[in-house]
């Protein structure tokens, strides 16, 4: 009985935590056979930002209340092994998985042709993959559906967008770790979750952006992300930067204020006008984290790209589906699928080019580090914008395209200031070795 206890706790946890959170979405859901009338607050984004937290707190809370518990009862010290103690040894402290070990292989220092290769095929990887993503995106968010019967419908649950493409996300690189060897994996899962709830939240913030901004808009604010991966870099990595980069970023957010001032709002949309620019800081601060929490992962642990994969979509696939289980949004989404074949069309390409652009992600971090990273993506917006404006008719007035320029200039003058840092590092290097 003294050996059940600890599980019995455990269980409580869980089920006290759900069965409160639970009663809580029921209690908002009230009325939710009635139409929600325009205008109301069930019918801003707070509202459903604040639905899509409490189901997220279905998982937070009892995970951080288990995690408190376990380590000051010693569980795993006293547990005796189990199925439930191995699976919170691998949540909370990490053990070694059941996959063989690869061969270790000998250190090699790539060439500069070499990097320069992996790095264009990094890029192209990127730019194919989300340039299809980012088009089919506003096509879903912004665009009006029809079926052969004549009915119409706008697709509104960005959650469920985030969900399908996470879970094809991890769906393959769970089978494909499964088929083949990998090197074990030793880091507590639980650390999994501050990046892959950042990535739903940076995703979800995303695409309820583009119902209040433009694309081309939303864009290149991702154009300045340099400035908050910067910052986030500092706090989560301890990263120092050299003063051109400082000059570089303070370059794009000038030419991202020109965009912005570019962008007449019409008279009665300064309430959305705010709503969108917040959730592009909320979208731009979440994914600067994500990226540089990933970077950090891969530096402490060595784990491979797929890995980083199937473990932050495995995550995400837990959230987004708690949460939309209990707004009871599942039967809704798919209902619209079924009404408009359309749809679940845009819906599977989107996850396929959201499948391949993350495993392009993975391995550029893991390869360059964030802020490479962000250059490259920041780059692929200029061919976004301008697909984008072709496609759907968004205007660019001319301080709009000085802006475009200076933001792109900036970028391009860094790679150059880069470069040239590197040169003059090695030649000291080489004259101070000559004087040795």
């Amino acid at each position: 009985m003294a050996y059940n206890g600890p599980q019995i706790v455990i269980c409580f946890l869980i089920f006290v935590t759900v069965l409160v959170l639970y009663g809580i979405t029921s209690l908002l859901h009230t009325n939710q056979n009635k139409e929600i009338e325009e205008g109301s607050f069930r019918s801003t984004w707070i509202y459903r930002l604040l639905l899509n937290l409490i189901g997220y707190s279905t998982i937070f809370i009892p995970g951080y209340l288990i995690i408190k518990y376990v380590r000051a009862s010693k569980y795993l010290e006293r547990s005796g092994g189990g199925c439930l103690s191995q699976i919170i040894e691998a949540c909370v402290v990490g053990r070694e998985s059941g996959f063989p070990d690869s061969i270790p292989s000998s250190p090699t220092t790539a060439t500069l042709k070499q990097d320069m290769l992996l790095l264009i095929f990094c890029l192209v990887g990127l730019q194919g993959s989300y340039l299809t993503w980012g088009i089919l995106q506003e096509k879903v968010i912004t665009q009006e559906y029809s079926n052969s019967s004549g009915e119409t419908g706008h697709f509104k649950d960005s959650q469920f967008l985030v969900f399908v493409n996470r879970i094809l996300a991890f769906s393959l690189s769970g089978a494909y770790i499964m088929s083949t060897k990998q090197p074990r994996h030793t880091m507590p899962l639980y650390k999994y979750v501050y990046c892959s709830f950042s990535n739903i939240m940076s995703s979800w913030c995303q695409y309820e952006a583009l119902k209040f901004v433009s694309f081309p808009t939303q864009v290149l604010a991702k154009a300045s992300k340099l400035i908050p991966v910067m910052i986030m870099g500092k706090i989560v990595s301890r990263q120092k930067y050299e003063y051109y980069e400082y000059v570089t970023a303070v370059l794009i957010s000038i030419g991202m204020t020109c965009f912005m001032l570019s962008s007449a709002p019409n008279e009665d949309s300064t309430v959305t006008t705010l709503s969108g620019l917040f959730l592009l800081a909320a979208y731009i601060t979440f994914d600067s984290f994500t990226a540089n929490w990933q970077s950090s992962l891969f530096v402490q642990y060595k784990m491979k790209p797929i890995q980083m994969m199937c473990g932050v979509n495995l995550f995400s696939c837990i959230f987004t589906a708690v949460s939309l289980f209990q707004q009871n949004a599942f039967a809704k989404s798919l209902s619209f699928m079924a009404t408009f074949p359309k749809f679940t069309l845009d819906c599977l390409l989107i996850s396929v080019s959201s499948c391949v652009g993350q495993l392009f992600i993975f391995f550029t971090i893991s390869c360059f580090g964030p802020v490479v990273f962000v250059i490259i993506m920041t780059v692929r917006q200029a061919l976004a914008i301008l697909l984008s404006c072709l496609i759907y008719d968004h205007s660019l007035s001319l301080l709009g395209i000085i802006g475009i320029i200076i933001v792109f200039g900036a970028i391009f003058l860094r790679i150059y200031c880069t470069q040239r840092l590197k040169a003059i590092r090695n030649r000291l290097q080489i004259s101070g070795a000559s004087k040795v």
